[in-house]
């Protein structure tokens, strides 16, 4: 199966050189599940011919906020609609899954609550999962048809299931303790609050559970449905 993955976000110059850009790292957290991967490097203005280039989809974080007035958004709106009317599986993390969301109809702000960053507790329908963060951005009002899967005590749509087409997160699996150290060290500082930054120092090490993620991922994709 061709997983397709569009990027819609580049990694600090100073750590792609050890974690890869972010589809090496969704290829990575996918490995050995029978996949092959081409990923469209959105963010720089390249987009697949249409849906049907691969036989699902996944869309990555980004810096970028999906409200902000970027050349290569609309079009990428356009095409996660064409997605999704396609049937095949769409899969968002992050900025992905935000602009699933707003591609389909739903709300995404900045919080005013702040940020989330590091190991995070998120509460799904088959118990609690600890994924690393790094957002401020969330969906605040989801899509019509949306059904809200997972919440945090700081975002309470963490996990959006679009039955039969789309399933975004808002939590990063693909990324390991080292990138988090990396994001504090190059885009944290000035922009993340120190204490923030801090207390997510402090908390590195803490056991994830980013595989389960990427089992929910791998059975979507598969299957169009959770397991």
């Amino acid at each position: 199966m061709k997983i397709g993955i569009l990027q819609t976000g580049l990694a600090p110059e100073t750590l792609a050189p050890e974690s890869g850009e972010y589809p090496d790292m969704f290829a990575r957290l996918l490995a050995d599940r029978g996949f092959e991967f081409e990923s469209w490097s959105v963010v720089t203005g390249e987009f697949p011919p249409g849906p049907e280039a691969a036989d699902g989809w996944l869309i990555t974080g980004s810096k970028h906020g999906v409200y902000e007035d970027h050349d290569w958004l609309p079009p990428l709106e356009a095409l996660v609609r064409d997605i999704y009317a396609s049937g095949r599986p769409l899969v968002g993390v992050c900025f992905g899954h935000q602009v699933i969301a707003q591609a389909m109809g739903g709300k995404v702000e900045k919080f005013e609550g702040g940020w989330s960053v590091g190991p995070t507790v998120y509460r799904f329908p088959e118990g609690e999962r600890t994924v690393h963060a790094w957002h401020q951005d969330q969906v605040i009002t989801p899509p019509e048809g949306a059904q809200t899967l997972a919440s945090s005590d700081h975002c309470q749509h963490a996990a959006l299931l679009y039955p039969g087409h789309a399933y975004s997160v808002q939590p990063h699996p693909e990324y390991g303790d080292s990138f988090i150290r990396g994001l504090i060290e190059t885009r944290g500082p000035g922009v993340v609050p120190d204490a923030l930054l801090a207390e997510a120092s402090e908390r590195m090490g803490t056991p994830l559970d980013s595989a389960a993620l990427a089992d929910q991922f791998a059975h979507f994709f598969t299957e169009r449905r959770l397991p």
